[in-house]
């Protein structure tokens, strides 16, 4: 992995996430990858557990989203960016920020083998 690999995988991440496409957004995983959404909870494990959650979380509950990411940087196989996102929820239509940090960890083949993010919301 290298800084210009990880910033096109990032454009694609949320190009994927403010189309509401969450079965493009698997193409970034490799099939057993664990997509760690908190600290706190069980990782989601392999495409079919990560399409779900895009699904159910973002594609029917979220509109007009965007993301953007900065300070991107690649340690060996690893890749580290903070983040900001937008959108409106469904069907409230309250919107919401967020800004975040992520870190993905990358196979030889160019997908993501472990997602991890930490982020903070305000709504309104």
């Amino acid at each position: 992995m290298n800084a210009e690999s990880f910033e096109k995988w990032l454009q694609g991440y949320g190009e994927c996430w403010e189309t509401g496409n969450a079965h493009a957004i698997t193409r970034f995983f490799s099939a057993d990858a664990r997509y760690y959404e908190t600290p706190f909870d069980e990782p989601m494990v392999g495409r079919d557990a990560i399409r779900r959650y895009w699904e159910e979380g973002a594609v029917q509950a979220q509109t007009n989203v965007t993301f953007e990411f900065y300070g991107a940087a690649v340690v060996g196989n690893r890749g580290f960016a903070r983040w900001r996102a937008s959108f409106n929820r469904v069907p409230s239509g309250v919107g919401v920020e967020i800004a975040g940090f992520l870190e993905a960890a990358f196979a030889e083949d160019g997908l993501c083998s472990s997602f991890r993010e930490w982020w903070h919301r305000r709504e309104g």
